[in-house]
């Protein structure tokens, strides 16, 4: 099996727009053939508050940024299909 897709997810507590994100992300994936890992982390609790200000929640898939405050369905299924 090939290495999974890493999904990340830079938020803040109490962002529903963040909360919103990973269930998409968690939809989309549940439903493609591939193996999605997702890592969420808290720029508050990492010490990145300054460099993401209130760009939240800010979404890379494998390294690369795809997506900021919204994640469309739509576009990360293309991402993830082979």
């Amino acid at each position: 099996m090939s290495e999974p897709t890493v999904i990340t997810v830079y938020t803040r507590e109490n962002c529903h727009l963040c909360s919103e994100a990973i269930r998409t992300i968690e939809d989309v994936a549940s439903g493609v053939d591939r193996s999605v890992e997702i890592e969420s982390i808290d720029v508050d609790e990492a010490g990145l508050a300054e460099e993401y200000g209130e760009r939240v929640p800010y979404v890379l898939v494998d390294d690369r940024p795809a997506f900021k405050y919204r994640v469309d369905p739509d576009e990360l299924r293309a991402e993830l299909l082979p």
